[in-house]
C-alpha cells in the first residue's frame, strides 16, 4: 500500500506518530502540479498569481486557469469559456482550488466531484468535460489539501474541511439547491464525500471504488474500526440518507472489492450497487455508460423516496475495462 513494506507498516502502527501521520503516511500522493491559476486582469484581480499574498478573501480573487506541460490535454477556446477556476478558503486556513465547468448550459444537476489519488484538476479536467457532456450535468471539483495550487498539507481533517469549503462556494458563488446537487467521490475521494454526505442530504450519491476505512485497506481482515483507524467510512454510511449508487471493479487491486459490499450492506437508501468486471479504471463514456446501464438513475431513481433496494447484491455489467 503506497509502497510501504510489511515492517514499515508495522512500524507505523505499533510505535505510531498519530492517526493523522498514519493517513497522510497510506493514503496521499499529490503530483507536481499540472496547471496554475493566472491572474485575470481583464476581469479585475490584481493578484500576483497563484501564490499570490492579497490580504481580501481568496473568493474576491479572479483567475484564468493554465495548464502545463505536465498536463495532458490543452484546452482550446471554447472550453476555456466553459471553465471558471477560483480560489476558496476551509475552515482549516486553507485556499482550496476550485474548478467550476459548465458543460450543458440547461442542466438540473451539478455533480460535485473529489478526484482519486495522485491527480490534480489539471489531469482530470478532460474527463470532466467528458463526462458532464455525456450526463448533461455541470461538474464542479477542487483539489485537496497540498494537491494542485492548494495550500497546505494532505491530511485526514483537512480533506473533510476542503469538501466543505467547495459544498459551501458551490452553494453560495453559484446558488445551486442540495437538491441540485450530486456528489460523486473516486477511491481516496470517497472518503470526503462520505463524511459530506452523512451531514447534508443531496441530490444523490455516487461512490465509486469506495473504502471501508484506512485499516481495512492495509488489513484486509479487520473486523472492527478502532479509535486511530483513518477514513472510517463504514461508520458514516449509514447516516446517508440521500441515494446512493455504489460503483466498484470486481478486480480492483487496490480496494477490494469487498468494501463496496460492505459500505452498500449498510447503505439505508442504496439503489441496486454495480460491480463493474476490471480493476476500476474509467474514461468518462465508461463512467456515462454505468449510469445509464443501472436503470437510468439520472432520470429514474436518483429522486425516489423509496430507492429499490430489494436486489441485494451487485448487477452483473457485462462491459470491461
Amino acid at each position: 500500500m503506497n509502497g510501504l513494506s510489511i515492517s514499515e507498516l508495522c512500524c507505523l502502527f505499533c510505535c505510531p506518530p498519530c492517526p493523522s501521520q498514519i493517513a497522510s503516511k497510506l493514503a496521499f500522493l499529490p503530483p507536481e502540479p499540472t496547471y496554475t491559476f493566472l491572474p485575470d486582469l481583464d476581469n479585475g484581480s490584481t493578484g500576483p498569481g497563484s501564490t499570490g499574498h492579497r490580504t481580501t478573501a481568496a473568493t474576491d480573487e479572479r483567475w484564468k486557469l493554465h495548464l502545463t506541460d505536465r498536463a495532458e490535454f490543452q484546452y482550446s477556446q471554447r472550453e476555456l469559456d466553459m471553465t471558471e477556476v477560483f480560489l476558496t478558503r476551509s475552515s482549516r486556513g486553507n485556499k482550496v482550488a476550485c474548478m467550476y465547468i459548465r458543460c450543458a448550459p440547461n442542466a438540473r444537476f451539478t455533480v460535485l466531484f473529489s478526484h482519486g489519488n495522485a491527480v490534480d484538476l489539471g489531469q482530470m479536467s478532460t474527463f470532466y468535460i467528458g463526462l458532464g457532456t455525456r450526463i448533461n450535468c455541470n461538474i464542479f471539483s477542487y483539489d485537496y489539501s497540498g494537491y494542485g495550487v492548494s495550500t497546505g498539507k494532505p491530511s485526514e481533517k483537512n480533506l473533510y474541511a476542503d469538501i466543505d469549503a467547495a459544498w459551501h462556494a458551490l452553494r453560495t458563488r453559484y446558488g445551486i439547491s442540495p437538491e441540485n446537487i450530486i456528489l460523486y467521490g473516486q477511491s481516496i475521494g470517497t472518503v470526503p464525500t462520505v463524511d459530506l454526505s452523512s451531514r447534508y442530504e443531496c441530490a444523490a450519491v455516487v461512490l465509486h471504488s469506495p473504502l471501508t476505512s484506512g485499516m481495512r485497506v492495509a488489513f484486509p481482515d479487520t473486523m472492527r474500526t478502532y479509535c486511530f483507524d483513518p477514513f472510517p467510512s463504514i461508520e458514516k454510511v449509514s447516516k446517508i440518507t440521500s441515494p446512493v449508487l455504489i460503483i466498484h471493479g470486481t478486480e480492483d487491486e487496490v480496494i477490494d472489492f469487498t468494501h463496496g459490499l460492505a459500505l452498500f450492506e449498510r447503505c439505508p437508501k442504496a439503489v441496486e450497487p454495480c460491480g463493474w468486471r476490471g480493476r476500476g479504471i474509467m474514461t468518462s463514456s465508461c463512467t456515462a455508460s454505468i449510469w445509464s446501464d443501472c436503470g437510468g438513475l439520472f432520470h429514474r431513481k436518483w429522486l425516489c423516496s423509496t430507492p429499490d433496494t430489494t436486489h441485494q447484491h451487485y448487477c452483473k455489467c457485462t462491459r470491461t475495462f
